[in-house]
């Protein structure tokens, strides 16, 4: 058990009114639920409602069982001395407890009991007296949303960030059960995209049987869900939209199906059984002529065919020019060795502006057509990948505006300038900054400032585009503390390619 939310996906089980004021009954509940979270291996919370309806319902309206509601929540009524017994069983099933309190004196309450989570349900998520309660409690939330429009959405998130308590968002709709055309999954989506850095779930009301929800639910990016739970008896029966043991089982298969499907977010290395299965579908390199050791090999010299061979060049790894590294007679295939001769730097080039671009739209930044791009490789573009960055110029007038982007592992070296003043903000990635020998770490929306005069690098473990503003640019006014590219001309350290519409409009070889 954790203090907040745990790292991996959590399951939330809403126990609600489904005790049916029966500690015996809902203590069942909790031991079948907390054998299923632990046959599913994730990680569960068992949710309690806490309302103290001694003043939570009005003098006027207690006896008022013709409002559905009142009538539910008193004929449910459980005491706190029996939540607690019931938190403790929990806590035993290896599950975290987690409470709604709907009134100010239920998070006491909650707090009292040692409850791990608070949530703040939807009717709750604009009462701005228990919100604040809430948030006093430094216990991490997760609100629901249903109803609320987008800018009450931004409010509640940005209330309890100021507060500066752990909050998760749940996409909800209020409807009991809710039809699958009114799921609106696409909602968390939007939630990821627009609070980055929220942990986003799905609270679900849909019919219970229905297992393909929770998979789009986690294709689309969530990561906690949330369903009522309970069991019938002769008793006592279900509401349409809870759900038994043995269909939260099914639910919970039914995420680890998705999970499986889905895979990683990262694109992982090819698997040698795939890669076998696409090699048996490719072409291999053949000379059409018998070519001698050291010419170059044209396109005329060579056709494409299948099977390709152990240890042949593919069509894919062809380049015109290729020097023969033997003798081939008509009709041999290419070794695979002619791959590794150097490509060339418009090739290099090339390479390095698709990987610039992909990390730009990753981010969501745009680049002005008309935008200059500089590759700055302080030790050649072969060692490009070790040191440097790509700069690209947006504006230079009386004052300029640079992109800078950084490659995985990149570093670039200590240097200053003698006329120019920036300020540098990370837009995306990581990124480590070192100014006259004092290093710190910066995350995304973090700025700092480099006077004259100061020596500063940069280095980036898994990549990063950071902003430049400063005062205007000019080409003799960067001073470097290697000797070694002190000596060089700039133009040798430097790659100036077409401006960045003109680039990615014109064909490149590949």
């Amino acid at each position: 058990m954790t203090r907040g939310l745990p790292s991996e996906d959590l399951f939330i089980y809403d126990l609600a009114n489904n005790h049916q004021g029966d500690l015996a009954h809902a203590s069942e509940i909790v031991r079948c639920i907390g054998e299923v979270n632990a046959a599913g291996h994730v990680a569960g919370a068992l949710k309690f409602q806490f309302r103290q309806l001694d003043s939570f319902i009005h003098e006027d309206f207690k006896r008022r069982l013709d409002h559905k509601y009142v009538r539910r929540f008193s004929e449910t009524r459980l005491e706190t001395k029996a939540f607690a017994h019931l938190a403790d069983l929990v806590r035993q099933a290896g599950m975290l407890t987690m409470c709604t309190p709907f009134d100010e004196e239920s998070v006491d309450v909650a707090v009292d009991m040692g409850i791990e989570i608070l949530k703040v349900a939807s009717c709750s998520a604009d009462d701005w007296p228990l919100l604040e309660k809430v948030a006093r409690a430094r216990k991490p939330v997760v609100a629901s949303t249903a109803g609320l429009r987008i800018q009450e959405v931004d409010l509640l998130v940005n209330f309890f960030e100021t507060e500066r308590v752990e909050v998760a968002l749940m996409h909800c709709v209020a409807l009991y059960p809710t039809p699958d055309n009114l799921l609106r999954l696409n909602q968390i989506r939007g939630f990821r995209d627009r609070y980055r850095g929220i942990a986003v779930g799905w609270s679900t009301h849909e019919n219970p049987d229905n297992v393909s929800a929770v998979q789009i639910a986690y294709a689309c990016g969530a990561r906690l869900f949330e369903r009522h739970v309970g069991i019938e008896t002769g008793e006592y029966k279900l509401n349409a939209n809870s759900s038994t043991p043995q269909q939260v089982a099914r639910w919970i298969a039914a995420y680890h199906h998705a999970r499986s499907m889905m895979g990683g977010e990262e694109r992982p290395p090819t698997g040698q059984e795939e890669r076998d299965t696409l090699v048996e579908l490719k072409r291999g390199a053949y000379v059409r002529r018998a070519v001698a050791r050291g010419n170059a090999i044209t396109d005329g010299d060579v056709f494409f065919a299948m099977p390709v061979q152990s240890g042949q060049l593919t069509s894919g790894q062809w380049r015109t020019g290729l020097a023969a590294d033997r003798d081939y007679q008509a009709g041999a295939p290419l070794s695979d060795s002619l791959a590794e001769q150097s490509a060339g730097d418009e090739r290099h080039v090339y390479q390095i502006m698709l990987q610039v671009r992909a990390m730009l739209n990753e981010a969501n930044i745009a680049v002005n057509a008309d935008a200059e791009i500089e590759i700055s490789h302080h030790y050649g573009l072969a060692r490009f990948r070790e040191h440097g960055a790509v700069i690209i110029t947006c504006i230079n007038r009386s004052y300029a505006k640079k992109l800078v982007v950084q490659l995985p592992r990149q570093k670039h070296p200590y240097h200053f300038h003698k006329k120019k003043e920036e300020t540098f903000q990370l837009l995306a990635g990581d990124l480590e900054v070192s100014l006259d020998g004092n290093r710190s770490a910066s995350k995304p929306g973090d700025t700092f400032l480099v006077q004259p005069g100061q020596w500063h690098e940069f280095h980036t473990l898994d990549g990063c585009i950071f902003e430049e503003i400063s005062t205007t640019h000019y080409d003799d006014d960067s001073f470097y503390e290697d000797p070694v590219i002190a000596r060089m001309e700039r133009c040798r350290r430097k790659t100036r390619v077409e401006k960045w519409a003109e680039y990615f409009s014109k064909p490149h070889a590949v």
